[in-house]
Parts: C-alpha cells; sequence; structure tokens
C-alpha cells in the first residue's frame, strides 16, 4: 500500500510531534460501537463529519447524517448538511460534548455513546471528496460543486458515499463500508446501503490512481456499467 501525505496530513503529522498529541486528544479517523447487531459509526476527517447506524445482518439501514465540524474545548460543534431522518438539521448548529479515557471516546452520538477507534485516518485515501467529473458517452463531463452534491468521506479503511443537497435539505442516497487498496486496486465491501438493502455484504473492485491529488476511479458496476470517475477533495 502507498502512502500520500497531502497538506492537511502533513501539518497533523507535524503537530502530532511538536505538540506531543496523543490519539487520546484526535478525533481523526473512524470510531464504531456496537449494541448486539446494531452497528454505529463516527467518522471525523478533514473537518467533516458522518454518522451512520445499520443492521449487518439483517441489512437494514437505520440512519446517517453529519456535516462540517469544528472543536471549541471539549464540545464537537457541527453544522448539518445532511439528516436521512430529521431535515430540520440541515443549516442548523448542534453539539456533542466529548471525553476522552483509556483510548476510548465518550459522546452521544445518535444511538451511541461509548466509541472505540477503528483507525487514526492517516493512510489510504482517508478525506472529503466530491466527485468532480465523469466520462458520458466517451466525453469526459465536469461536475462543478452545486447545492446537490455527491461525497466521499474516507477514513484509513472505511468509506460512506453521501448524495444530498444543502439547499432543498433532501437526502438521496447513501452507503458504505470498509475498503482496501492494493496492487492499484480500491475494493469495496458493503455493510449499508439506504437504497438497496440487497447490496449489503458484496464487495467491488476499481482500478485507483491519484493524480494532481484528482482521485481517478474506474472499473464496473455491480450491474457490469463502465464507470471513470474523478473525485476531488472538497475544500
Amino acid at each position: 500500500m502507498k502512502r500520500y501525505c497531502f497538506r492537511s496530513y502533513c501539518l497533523h503529522r507535524f503537530l502530532v510531534t511538536a505538540f506531543n498529541y496523543t490519539e487520546e486528544n484526535s478525533l481523526t479517523g473512524a470510531w464504531k460501537s456496537q449494541d448486539g447487531d446494531n452497528t454505529y459509526t463516527v467518522t471525523f476527517q478533514d473537518g467533516y463529519l458522518s454518522y451512520s447506524s445499520f443492521n449487518i445482518p439483517a441489512k437494514k439501514f437505520i440512519r446517517s447524517f453529519g456535516g462540517s465540524y469544528k472543536i471549541s474545548g471539549n464540545t464537537i460543534i457541527v453544522k448539518g448538511e445532511f439528516d436521512s431522518q430529521l431535515a430540520e438539521t440541515i443549516g442548523t448548529e448542534y453539539k456533542f460534548v466529548y471525553t476522552f479515557k483509556n483510548k476510548k471516546l465518550t459522546a452521544q452520538i445518535g444511538e451511541a455513546k461509548k466509541w472505540d477507534r477503528v483507525d487514526n485516518g492517516m493512510e489510504g485515501l482517508a478525506g472529503n471528496w466530491r466527485i468532480s467529473g465523469r466520462l458520458l458517452n466517451n466525453q469526459m463531463e465536469q461536475v462543478p460543486l452545486r447545492a446537490r452534491r455527491t461525497l466521499k468521506l474516507l477514513s484509513a479503511t472505511r468509506f460512506q458515499w453521501m448524495a444530498i443537497n444543502i439547499e432543498t435539505k433532501e437526502f438521496l442516497g447513501t452507503g458504505g463500508g470498509t475498503y482496501t487498496l492494493k496492487d492499484g486496486k480500491y475494493t469495496e465491501t458493503i455493510e449499508f446501503f439506504s437504497r438497496d438493502s440487497s447490496r449489503v455484504g458484496a464487495s467491488l473492485s476499481f482500478d485507483y490512481s491519484l493524480k494532481e491529488g484528482v482521485w481517478i476511479h474506474q472499473g464496473l458496476s455491480s450491474k457490469g456499467a463502465p464507470i471513470y470517475e474523478e473525485w476531488s477533495r472538497l475544500k
């Protein structure tokens, strides 16, 4: 696996060294909580938060919400951009008080309060990405950033895409799970999918590369249709 050091991550590593930051006081990356068959995940990456709850054995999607966030003292302040259940939260700020103890995160986010770290968000394709181009009818079509957008938030091991509209407050769909990178292949294993539960458990592999900060994503969809997409970091 290649290791990429983008500007924000290089700065983070510098801060860790210079100020003796530890895992206990860094939220960056993916976190997980479990209650029976219900799984809860929250990812903090590039100033963006996504929370999801789902049940893998039942192939059931429960809820997802998120948006940009900042830290003030021991409080996570989120500006909502999507919510599969509560559209009224979009455009508003809401807060989560959090603590670290024994490498555990405690914060009442969604249905869960106690969180275990999954990864520190420092490897792979970790970042907040938006689709910025796609190949249609053999022609490359640029996708400008609009209110209606498709994002893909990745930690070092987890991914989630979300199709949202921050103006109309529409939630158009989401899906996520784990991913791996090996020998130029990006492979997703789906753990939840709001629009098609039959996809849960499936794995899809795509060719990937990074060119001048743009993630090139190409291969075949689950239906066999060719895909060529470009993803850029959401500023």
